[in-house]
């Protein structure tokens, strides 16, 4: 009987208060008066009462102009309030305002006792799509609406929205530094909706109308939760603030959840901080040789410098540092890397689905990210090893606001190679030094700057007349800027440089200088469109610019016989565009979609040799040489290079992956080794020598384990190639200049089945890798001397089909663990003699085709034992030491094997090795 008779006063209520609404017409004009004047006004000139929280007025600043004619109370408050949080309601002359939230005059369909009523609890559970009524009526003077816990509105309820799902973003912050926070795990409670942080510490969800509880779990920070009660698209910003006690089980449930869950296929991120427990040689921590470790990624032998990716050449690889490219990436002829991974924050290797911004090369892209300066306080890291120290330190230049990182390491190795009793390797030096700087100002929450300078320099001479120096120098500048909520850009600067130059001394009158030199500068413009929770487009624009010296002699002595040589200068412009959407078809279902357009044109001055047709390139079948000025255009090249990519859940912790990749490249490694060495130079595509290119479709299921505890994936891969450079038998490719008559170009192709399975939670952690593949090669050219092996296809230098790597940690304790790393490979193809054959006057020895042999399988055990010091926050300093064996199984793993003949005409194999003993180290790591 109450609820009917309460049922009637409201509606007897409704019709008055509609009534009175409707008849009585108002007209003001205000011009940047505040919400808070305004209300007083109305209750001053008109009839009109309000109730509030005067806090919710008062928070609102904004100023308020406009003229209203003859509009009612209702028009007019919907005007004012628009772009406030409050919503209204006028009843018999009383306006009551609330906060976020609708009062609605009508009651809810299941009110009556024929019909559940819907209480707290219920609508707390249901997804928020029902509105809240509120039955706290106390009289009509009296009307309150209660404020449930600690509930997080965004937006303003609004009764004729059709929307369901709204967006929301902001930014994850260190609370004491405010600084952003990258890589941070934000999940929404049982609901199948997730998303992490990008590099800015920017997020973006898609959430259901209503309540969303939302956690957010970092491996270093504190959990949060947090409770949202969404009405419409809007930010939130999450402060997070940091743990003493790190847990591994938080870090590794997020990896291995967004690798199911990331669109992505054939990604490898390389664990920075996990990765010191991985035992190398010298004790030396490497991001490069850690990658190695996983499926997919080879090598040729120890200590090469080059990588071999999916089957693909090592000049296939886009090395990124900081956005800059970084052409050699090694120190020592492949022993070191040239990356500091004390200065690294991240590395992401691509070896399929390459996203559409990224243009260039065909098999990969490193794409390896620094850390920025500690905007807080000064602090760093280091570490001194038996061959090389290591320093990094960052400091604030404007607190919380802008910072400073500088890295540096040195090889103190010419000091051991004099210690020693051999004389030769007295007389011989071997060092490097790698240093970089980075400039980082968050200049406000809409802009950030960032500007990285990096230096490296290797010199050495093993017995030898000959001095053999190499550097890289490069520089970049990034500028991110937020135009809104959904649209955001990055503008990006870069320069690189490798150039590398050979002193030979000797008391020869014909002592000389050798050197080449390539740069290249960069410009891109990179942006990301939030449209909606289904499609996120991402799109830009890029255009490099090469410049290369392909090389210079000059006689260093004046009475010198030797004549000074120049080859001539090679230019060219290589620009792209591209467009991906990120579309949400459902959500099992993603797609990746990208297109990108590469454009390539060779610049002048130029000399360009035209040859006959019909006839094998050679300095006999030039006709002429055509002339072209600086800048005119002498060849372009181009086309369209599409990207695709697909996760499909069937469960949420189990997917299919799915890519194809179409990528070109304009520029060439001339290598006449096997394996890549600093000497090696680089050749830009022009009338004679074409682009490469390629296509791979790969194909990948993706699981996690006991609660993601063991994170497993098996990819299989087909990729063709077009182009690919080969060379002819004893080609002469350095100082020619007519090097295109010693390159052939052929057709290659690679396929394979990677599988990985990674367990980092527990006692016992790391990961397991292997590998079956093939790379093959056809040159089959118009001409017999074009032919390599009858023009059929035969194993790359780099053809090794079985790979199987395996990296365990143990913990006894928090404090100390025991790692290994083991390694086997088949042996890389290899052509031997086979015979002799006698022709005219002369002995000739007879070689089986390319390739067909192979040199011995590789296999290496190393171990390693890590102390790490007491965990005391308030220290000076903290320390880790490393104490390990390379190669503890004393292998004698051939690098090459070379012949000899005999003076009795017999051909006898040798074969060399680089480490064929256990070599140890102890490495003492700091931090402050």
């Amino acid at each position: 009987m109450k609820k009917v008779i309460l049922t009637l006063v409201l509606v007897l209520l409704n019709l008055i208060s509609f009534a009175q609404n409707s008849n009585e017409k108002i007209t003001v004009e205000y011009k940047n008066e505040t919400l808070s004047s305004i209300i007083k006004s109305l209750e001053s000139n008109t009839a009109y009462k309000f109730y509030y929280d005067p806090t919710w007025v008062d928070a609102n600043k904004t100023l308020i102009s406009g003229s209203f004619n003859n509009v009612t109370v209702d028009e007019l408050l919907d005007k004012i309030l628009n772009k406030t949080d409050l919503n209204f309601i006028v009843l018999n002359k009383k306006i009551i305002l609330t906060l976020h939230n609708t009062i609605h005059q009508d009651l809810p369909a299941n009110y009556f006792p024929d019909a559940p009523v819907a209480n707290e609890s219920n609508s707390n559970q249901n997804s928020g799509d029902n509105p809240v009524f509120y039955q706290q009526y106390d009289s009509v003077n009296s009307y309150s609406v209660t404020k449930k816990g600690s509930v997080i509105f965004i937006g303003k309820e609004n009764k004729d929205t059709s929307k369901k799902t709204f967006t929301v973003s902001g930014f994850v912050r260190n609370e004491e530094t405010g600084k952003p926070e990258p890589s941070i795990y934000i999940k929404v409670r049982n609901k199948n909706i997730s998303t992490s942080t990008d590099p800015d510490g920017h997020y973006t969800l898609q959430l259901p109308r209503g309540t969303n509880v939302i956690e957010i779990k970092s491996l270093s920070h504190k959990e949060v939760v947090k409770t949202l009660m969404v009405y419409d698209d809007g930010d939130f910003d999450i402060n997070v603030n940091e743990k003493s006690n790190q847990l591994d089980e938080v870090v590794i449930k997020k990896k291995g959840q967004k690798t199911v869950e990331n669109v992505v296929s054939g990604l490898v991120s390389i664990d920075i901080e996990g990765m010191k427990n991985v035992p190398l040689i010298l004790g030396e921590r490497d991001i490069l040789k850690v990658a190695t470790t996983f499926p997919g990624i080879k090598t040729t032998g120890e200590g090469s410098a080059g990588f071999n990716v999916r089957g693909g050449k090592e000049d296939q690889n886009l090395i990124l540092l900081d956005n800059a490219v970084l052409y050699n990436p090694q120190h020592f002829l492949g022993f070191f890397s040239a990356i500091n991974p004390y200065t690294a924050k991240k590395a992401d290797i691509y070896k399929g689905s390459i996203p559409a911004d990224f243009g260039g090369r065909l098999s990969s892209v490193f794409d390896i990210t620094t850390k920025n300066g500690n905007p807080e306080k000064f602090s760093g890291e280091g570490a001194i090893g038996p061959v090389t120290s290591n320093l990094s330190f960052g400091l604030p230049i404007q607190k919380n606001k802008s910072s400073l990182l500088f890295g540096a390491r040195a090889t103190y190795s010419d000091w051991i190679l004099k210690a020693l009793d051999n004389e030769d390797l007295k007389n011989s030096e071997a060092g490097f030094y790698d240093g970089i700087l980075k400039y980082n100002n968050a200049i406000n929450k809409n802009n950030n700057l960032e500007a990285t300078i990096y230096y490296s320099h290797d010199r050495f001479s093993i017995s030898s007349d000959s001095v053999y120096k190499y550097s890289n120098r490069l520089a970049s500048a990034k500028w991110d800027h937020t135009f809104n909520k959904k649209h955001k850009a990055a503008f990006i600067f870069t320069n690189s440089e490798y150039k590398f130059n050979i002193d030979y001394h000797s008391d020869d009158i014909n002592s000389f200088d050798f050197g080449y030199k390539i740069d290249e500068s960069q410009i891109q413009a990179k942006f990301n469109y939030a449209f909606n929770e289904k499609h996120n487009f991402s799109y830009g624009v890029a255009s490099k610019l090469y410049n290369i010296s392909p090389g210079y002699q000059h006689p260093t002595k004046p009475e010198a016989t030797l004549i000074s040589t120049d080859i001539e200068k090679e230019k060219a412009l290589e620009s792209g565009i591209y467009f991906a959407d990120n579309y949400k078809l459902s959500d099992k279902l993603l797609i990746d979609l990208g297109l990108r357009y590469s454009f390539y044109a060779s610049l002048g001055p130029a000399d360009v040799n035209i040859y006959q047709p019909g006839l094998p390139l050679g300095d006999a079948s030039i006709v002429r040489t055509d002339h072209y000025d600086n800048n005119e255009v002498v060849k372009t090249y181009g086309g369209l290079e599409p990207r695709f990519a697909a996760r499909y859940f069937f469960t949420e912790d189990f997917s299919i992956k799915a890519g194809y990749d179409m990528t070109r490249q304009y520029i060439h490694l001339l290598s006449s080794n096997v394996t890549q060495s600093p000497t090696d130079t680089w050749k830009l595509s022009d009338t004679n020598v074409k682009p490469q290119s390629a296509q791979q479709v790969s194909l990948g299921l993706y699981k996690n384990l006991k609660d993601e505890e063991y994170e497993l994936s098996l990819e299989g891969y087909y990729k063709k190639s077009n182009n690919i450079l080969d060379y002819k038998v004893g080609a002469q490719l350095l100082l020619n200049e007519n090097v295109e008559t010693e390159l052939l170009q052929g057709e290659g192709k690679a396929y394979g089945v990677e599988f990985l399975v990674k367990k980092q939670v527990g006692n016992l952690n790391g990961w397991i890798g292997y590998t079956y593949s093939r790379s093959l090669i056809k040159l089959n050219g118009e001409f017999n001397e074009e032919k390599v092996n009858n023009g059929k296809y035969f194993s790359s230098n780099f053809d090794k089909p079985h790979d199987l790597s395996a990296v365990l940690n143990y913990k006894f304790t928090k404090r100390y663990s025991l790692s290994t790393n083991f390694l086997y490979q088949t042996g890389r193809p290899i052509t031997y003699p086979i015979g002799t054959y006698h022709f005219g006057d002369a002995d000739y020895t007879l070689y089986s085709d390319r390739n067909k042999y192979r040199i011995p399988d590789y296999i290496r055990l190393d171990i390693g034992l890590n102390i790490e010091g007491n965990h005391k926050i308030k220290k000076l300093a903290h320390s880790f030491w490393n104490i390990s064996v390379y190669n503890v199984l004393g292998r004698n793993n051939p690098y090459s094997i070379f012949f000899v003949t005999n003076p009795e005409g017999k051909i006898n194999a040798y074969k060399t090795s680089i480490f064929s003993i256990p070599v140890p180290s102890i490495t003492y790591n700091f931090k402050f």
